[in-house]
């Protein structure tokens, strides 16, 4: 089963070593248990060369049946004795604000509740290869739309245009969508819709003098006093409190956007996955600072 498991993430990574470093051992190892594989099978599965590891017609098929086999294996291992209770590693991904902010305080309660669950937790301001890195859940907000992947709604975040309230003394608040063309609007690279600014009843394409593609960066941005920014509100929640900053243009609030789990399509969802959705979509079911 072991030599299973070495080949399906040397497909999914593409290289010995990674997967190597994943598993704890060394390179030759899981080059000696593809071999071992390939002999017992007598057909060659891979392709290997000094760039990159790829599939034979034959070691597609294969790896077809071995994730269903895999996936099986652990769904009756999931059932059945100690294994009744959700165990494991769980690797788990979002941004860093939300995991900052949102999730690590969430975490020991999950960890109390569910002691035979080590959670793996990765942090990234852009969307990672949910296979290729071995990540089995990750929380992202927005709509989402992938075939191989699957979405499990758990809440909603609300989204926000504020300002220091040394920046408003300054320059003034806004009262309407357009009087944001005669402010500074601190620009997140990585939004969709980059500096068109989708607000209730009207979109405005702003203009700033600084642009950032993180979320932290932009909070602290705002804070700073650089100029306007739109963002999730949690991610302003001590900021809201201690009247650092202002909701502005609260008439025109952008529709709230879905947070949702997402995971790898499969056949059986693992006991430990499950629980983890049921947790976040327990924590977040009210939407975050509604």
């Amino acid at each position: 089963m072991t030599c299973l498991k070495s080949f399906v993430r040397t497909v999914e990574i593409g290289s010995f070593s990674a997967v190597a470093k994943e598993m704890n051992t060394t390179q030759p190892t899981i080059s000696k248990q593809i071999a071992a594989l390939e002999k017992h099978l007598d057909v060659q599965l891979l392709v290997r060369s000094t760039r990159k590891v790829g599939l034979t017609d034959e070691g597609m098929r294969f790896y077809e049946h071995c994730q269903h086999v895999l996936e099986a294996l652990s769904e009756a291992e999931s059932s059945v004795g100690k294994r009744q209770n959700p165990s494991g590693l769980l690797r788990i991904n979002c941004s860093v604000a939300l995991g900052r902010q949102e999730l690590l305080p969430r975490l020991k309660k999950f960890l109390d509740h569910y002691p035979d669950i080590t959670l793996d937790l990765t942090m990234a301001d852009y969307f990672v290869d949910l296979v290729e890195e071995g990540i089995d859940l990750a929380i992202r907000i927005g709509q989402f739309q992938n075939q191989n992947l699957m979405s499990h709604p758990i809440g909603t975040s609300r989204f926000v245009v504020v300002a220091a309230t040394d920046y408003l003394q300054k320059f003034g608040e806004p009262q309407v969508p357009a009087d944001l063309l005669h402010h500074n609007c601190i620009i997140y690279t990585r939004q969709s819709t980059g500096n068109e600014w989708q607000l209730r009843g009207a979109s405005v394409t702003v203009r700033g003098n600084l642009h950032v593609n993180s979320t932290m960066a932009h909070c602290e941005a705002v804070v700073a006093g650089i100029g306007i920014g739109m963002s999730p509100l949690w991610a302003f929640r001590k900021e809201l409190q201690n009247q650092l900053v202002k909701i502005v243009l609260a008439d025109y609030e952008p529709d709230p956007l879905p947070i949702q789990a997402v995971c790898r399509r499969t056949r059986f969802q693992s006991a430990k996955v499950k629980c983890f959705i049921d947790f976040l979509r327990d924590e977040f079911k009210t939407g975050l600072l509604q």
